[in-house]
């Protein structure tokens, strides 16, 4: 009985462990997107930029 009891309260706390972990995981990831995303959204307004610009300075590649 005694067994059961152990076997079941290890099963129990092995999933809130597991959440726990998950939930941790989560955060930090969640927390590194948006640390990026002001490098992203700079990355992507240079390069718009600069194929605007390239297109300016080739209009024949542009086929107009």
């Amino acid at each position: 009985m005694f067994t059961l009891v152990a076997t079941v309260i290890l099963y129990v706390f092995g999933f809130v462990f597991l959440y726990g972990v998950i939930r941790l995981a989560v955060r930090h990831g969640m927390e590194d997107l948006e640390a990026r995303r002001p490098q992203v959204l700079r990355s992507a307004q240079s390069s718009s930029a600069d194929d605007a610009a390239f297109m300016r300075q080739n209009a024949f590649l542009g086929g107009n």
